[in-house]
């Protein structure tokens, strides 16, 4: 049976299939979509498992060596342990910095993209189903906050609070909620005018209840897109500012402090230093920029039906 024989209001023992089912259908149909999402899910596994599967602790100053560092992919060191992918600097075995590493910019991508996310979109849903002046004064301040570059806002909060994790997602936080509440804003503008919401208000239904149970609701595909592609670039962003020296500290690297520890090395031909950790983060951020191309195009109401 062909693709296209196929309803979208296609059923199961005689039950509607969902919309979260026709989206992962969608999702696993496309080659594209789903080659990213099995790199996303191999990155996400080793990442939980990476303190029991990692040959080494990076985080552990008592487990490095000094005398093992920068030493070539495949070489073993005097206790006999090989490094696959050669040591940094600091003697550091780059396989499990690179495990450890991942698990932390997915940590804070993913952490700085949900709480963005609900705040973004409560304001965007306040200022959408309010008006008047309190739309007024939150669209302006995300006015104001989107005409700075976040990397510049990220830089002068990170020089204020200084380095940790915590410290990092707070700063991707406030670079990024303003997208969410500028694009749930629009989609909240349109579901205000229709007949459910009149409905609901007609029942006596509480505002927070007619926002959150109804409205919310409707707004989720576009604001899916949208967080799928911010979780990317907070990765990114988290990245460039550990390379500059600002993001997260040394004991606790992530992707782009360890590109940032072989910089320096790249012309004396250490480039394995950089290189891995470099591929990886190419990698990460073009799997996820696949299912979010996937999932823009599968929640595209134009491309309904």
């Amino acid at each position: 049976m062909s693709s296209g024989s196929v309803h979208s209001r296609s059923t199961v023992q005689g039950k509607p299939h969902s919309a979260f089912y026709h989206t992962v259908r969608a999702l696993l149909r496309d080659k594209f979509s789903l080659c990213g999402l099995i790199i996303l899910g191999i990155a996400i596994l080793f990442s939980v498992l990476a303190p029991w599967i990692s040959p080494q602790n990076p985080y552990d100053l008592s487990q490095l060596d000094i005398m093992d560092g920068r030493l070539k992919p495949g070489t073993a060191s005097l206790s006999g342990m090989i490094y696959w992918l050669g040591t940094d600097d600091q003697g550091r075995d780059l396989l499990s910095a690179i495990l450890y590493g991942t698990r932390t910019s997915l940590l804070v991508g993913v952490s700085s993209a949900v709480i963005a996310l609900t705040i973004g979109a409560a304001l965007g849903l306040i200022s959408a189903y309010v008006g008047g002046k309190t739309d007024a004064l939150i669209m302006r301040i995300v006015d104001i906050q989107l005409s700075f570059p976040p990397i510049l806002i990220a830089l002068i909060l990170l020089a204020v609070l200084g380095q940790g994790v915590d410290k990092i997602i707070l700063a991707l936080v406030v670079t990024q909620w303003a997208y969410y509440a500028r694009t749930i804003r629009g989609s909240a503008l349109l579901e205000r005018r229709r007949s459910y919401v009149d409905a609901a208000r007609s029942m006596a239904l509480s505002n927070p209840r007619i926002l959150f149970r109804h409205i919310l609701p409707n707004c989720l595909p576009p604001l899916i897109v949208v967080a799928t592609m911010r979780i990317a670039y907070a990765i990114m962003l988290e990245a460039t500012l550990s390379f500059l020296g600002i993001g997260l500290p040394v004991t606790e690297p992530s992707l782009g402090l360890l590109i940032a520890n072989g910089f320096d090395y790249l012309m004396s031909g250490d480039y394995w230093i950089s290189f891995f950790p470099g591929i990886t983060l190419l990698v990460l951020i073009v799997a996820i920029n696949l299912v979010g191309d996937a999932l823009r195009d599968i929640l595209n109401p134009r491309n309904k039906d």
